[in-house]
């Protein structure tokens, strides 16, 4: 009568950690955005000011979207970037770096995504990419050829700036801090979830570097505490076609102190 009590009580058990389980997997799964995008975070905000001259534009993406964005074109015949940033925050976060491209004499578009700054609608995998291309777009319809752009992508902005890279005829593209998937980086902060069966937003990126035919430059610190220097590694030795990096000691998100502006200033010199 005893074991039958014990067998029972298990099987209870059993069953309620299973329900457990279950109810974590699926508020998860009906959550998981709010894990990978933080449009409401200024985390790395600076008290540096704007330096360049700043044209405010709205660039028209899918869903009747309008991205607000920043526009700097005081350098004729110089090379466009397209900054493309990370997962949390506003262009204001970024002001250094923008000020640093400035510096380097180069015009700039940087794009805030869609749930982000102000803008309509809500970040997803294809909507990111919907939004970079139609960045792209603005910029040909405003008499910048795809051959004068660089895409700059910033951690989660990599997975972007590698997808519309993919037999592009870009400039060059740039990858600070990037991952090798979202779904190597869920297993990483998830062990214990399903991950490949409940991500929504799977950013694939180690699976697209084959198809880039352009100059890469990999930045990325070797004391990254969110995105694994490995990876930034593993991104790098995919990257078959001209290729360069600049790994140093460094976080996530990476000094532009002289050392890192001076290997973005080779870069696109030996773009010319």
């Amino acid at each position: 009568m005893q074991y039958t009590i014990s067998m029972g009580l298990k099987s209870y058990l059993l069953i309620f950690i299973a329900f457990l389980y279950l109810t974590v997997v699926l508020l998860m799964y009906f959550t998981q955005r709010s894990f990978l995008y933080f449009p409401n975070e200024d985390n790395y905000l600076t008290n540096e000011t704007i330096k360049f001259n700043n044209e405010v534009v709205s660039i028209n993406s899918t869903n009747e979207i309008a991205l607000k964005s920043w526009f700097h074109n005081n350098n004729p015949g110089e090379k466009f970037i397209l900054f493309l940033h990370g997962n949390a925050g506003t262009l204001k976060s970024r002001i250094y770096k923008l000020n640093a491209f400035s510096d380097l004499g180069l015009n700039f578009l940087a794009i805030t995504w869609r749930g982000f700054s102000g803008n309509h609608g809500l970040p997803s995998e294809k909507g990111l990419y919907d939004d970079a291309i139609s960045a792209v777009k603005w910029l040909n319809s405003n008499g910048i050829k795809s051959e004068d752009i660089i895409i700059y992508g910033e951690s989660l902005g990599t997975a972007i700036a590698i997808e519309i890279s993919q037999g592009s005829n870009y400039a060059g593209v740039i990858l600070e801090s990037p991952f090798t998937s979202i779904i190597s980086m869920g297993k990483l902060k998830f062990p214990y979830l399903p991950i490949e069966l409940i991500l929504k937003d799977k950013f694939e990126s180690m699976n697209k570097t084959s198809n880039i035919n352009i100059p890469s430059l990999v930045l990325h610190g070797r004391d990254d505490t969110l995105v694994p220097f490995y990876m930034g590694q593993e991104i790098f030795a995919s990257l078959k076609y001209k290729s360069r990096s600049y790994f140093v000691s460094d976080d996530h998100m990476m000094r532009f102190d002289d050392q890192m502006i001076e290997a973005i200033r080779k870069f696109v010199k030996s773009l010319d």
